[in-house]
């Protein structure tokens, strides 16, 4: 018995090839368009005053400050906040430390302590708080307000943006 529609796999794989060519066109139009603010933007560490700047928290800044003395291999390392599809909500944020600053990075500092955000994920995490939670279940740095942010789960490393 032979039928008019492609097998399923076949239809599925359609499927995926269309969605990922549409995904690889938005990520470069943004890209371009991030490649554009970046020339046309300074690095410059905004002050703690603007809206648009990336703060953290006392209890951030404190942990942070304990990470470094704790590990003398850690000292001047800077915690870097990224944004990456994924998660249950559509993007997640990551934290790690790193002790260098790309070219299009955007450093904020606190009491001597220093976050460093990447241009792109900058624009997904402009006016948030960064803070530092202690839980039963884990202890993390999570991102505590963010105002391109219209939901999320409860764990907070993913978000839906606006």
């Amino acid at each position: 018995m032979a039928t008019a529609s492609p097998p399923l796999l076949r239809r599925l794989a359609l499927l995926l090839n269309s969605r990922i060519r549409a995904n690889h066109l938005l990520a470069a139009s943004y890209s371009a368009s991030s490649h554009q603010t970046a020339a046309a933007a300074t690095t410059e560490t905004p002050t703690p005053a603007e809206p648009e700047a990336v703060s953290m928290t006392d209890t951030c800044v404190r942990r942070l400050k304990e990470l470094h003395t704790k590990e003398p291999s850690a000292e001047g390392n800077m915690l870097r906040l990224s944004v990456e599809a994924g998660g249950c909500s559509g993007f997640q944020y990551t934290f790690s430390l790193d002790d260098k600053k790309n070219a299009d990075d955007r450093v904020f500092e606190k009491n001597g302590v220093k976050l460093v955000v990447d241009n792109v994920s900058y624009d997904f995490v402009k006016g948030s708080t960064v803070d530092y939670v202690e839980e039963l279940i884990r202890s993390a740095f999570v991102v505590s307000t963010n105002p391109s942010a219209v939901g999320g789960c409860s764990c907070k490393s993913s978000f839906m943006v606006k």
